[in-house]
């Protein structure tokens, strides 16, 4: 057998070997017929984890697994509503204000997979880091506008109807849904908490420095992980109490066939000296997305402005208590 007939034998050898796994790596990803990885459903990312590692939990990154189904019985417990007593509070509300009861909630009732602590991952802490001297100054003017509710700038987002829980997506009470939505040329993510819809263009570069509620955003690819930067915010009122000049990378990649990974990193030297990170996982689920129909303060606005209005005209803080 000659040279050029073993080297023909070693490279049919080599493809049989290979072509196997290289279909397998494949068809591991769905595709588009733009060829990037199809990511294309509906998809929940509730979560019993909390964004903040638990003090008490300072020094441990991972719960056992015993551990893990003891504190998921604790805190579903702690949390149910029909549990707290109106007139005593708890769970984080103060007394009066035990409204819906725990029917209405959609909240995660398991910690994520691998039972981290906190879904924080940097620093290495599992915590926010601490708000910077200009991020407390912005607080503070911000809570007094809120407390004097001047007008309807003084008044939440929230409040307000117009964004809820805002960016980046974690897990609260309800409504953590999403749908991705794929072209050739832009990605659109419609999340069901107050239905806002994010029109993401890919491209390199942001053309535009239009402010915006949930900032201008643009993505690309890197291998199979979408990479979604976000800028141009509207105002000092964004998640997690950062500014305007917050930016938001956002990294989409699949750990399974019916779950993705969202991985997101906060920076802003308005409010934190470092930026932070934190990942969770978004499972696929069939059901569709529901219209999200605030209406409270769409129409209540004028009633809210008004009944802190007569307050200050009875000689008390808007908010009913007496003037110091």
């Amino acid at each position: 057998m000659n040279h050029r007939t073993l080297t023909a034998l070693s490279l049919a050898i080599v493809s049989l070997l290979i072509a196997p796994a290289l279909m397998a790596q494949s068809s591991d990803i769905p595709r588009t017929e733009y060829g990037v990885p199809d990511f294309q459903g509906t998809y929940t990312y509730r979560t019993l984890t909390p964004l903040n590692r638990p003090r008490e939990l300072v020094d441990k990154e991972v719960l056992t697994r015993e551990e893990a189904i003891e504190w998921q019985a604790f805190e579903n417990r702690r949390q149910n509503r029909d549990l707290i007593i109106d007139s005593v509070g708890g769970a984080g509300y103060p007394p009066g204000v035990i409204s819906y009861n725990n029917f209405w909630y959609e909240r995660g009732i398991e910690t994520i997979a691998d039972r981290r602590t906190s879904l924080i991952y940097d620093p290495p802490n599992g915590r926010m880091p601490p708000t910077n001297a200009a991020g407390q100054q912005r607080r503070a003017e911000i809570s007094e506008m809120r407390r004097l509710s001047l007008g309807p700038e003084a008044r939440t987002l929230s409040d307000r109807c117009l964004l809820m829980g805002g960016l980046p997506m974690t897990s609260g009470a309800y409504n953590n849904n999403m749908q991705l939505i794929q072209t050739k040329d832009h990605i659109v993510i419609v999340n069901e908490m107050i239905h806002r819809a994010r029109i993401i263009r890919l491209d390199s570069e942001h053309h535009t420095r239009q402010l915006k509620w949930s900032g201008d955003s643009i993505a690309h690819w890197e291998g199979d992980t979408l990479v979604i930067h976000t800028q141009h915010f509207y105002q000092n009122q964004n998640g997690r109490g950062s500014s305007a000049s917050m930016q938001l990378e956002e990294r989409l990649s699949w750990i399974d066939e019916n779950t993705l990974e969202y991985d997101f990193t906060m920076q802003d030297p308005q409010t934190w000296d470092v930026s932070w990170s934190a990942k969770l996982p978004m499972r696929r689920i069939e059901d569709p997305l529901f219209e999200y129909a605030c209406h409270e303060g769409n129409h209540g606005l004028p009633g809210i402005l008004a009944g802190w209005r007569r307050y200050e005209t009875m000689g008390m803080n808007g908010d009913g208590t007496p003037k110091e």
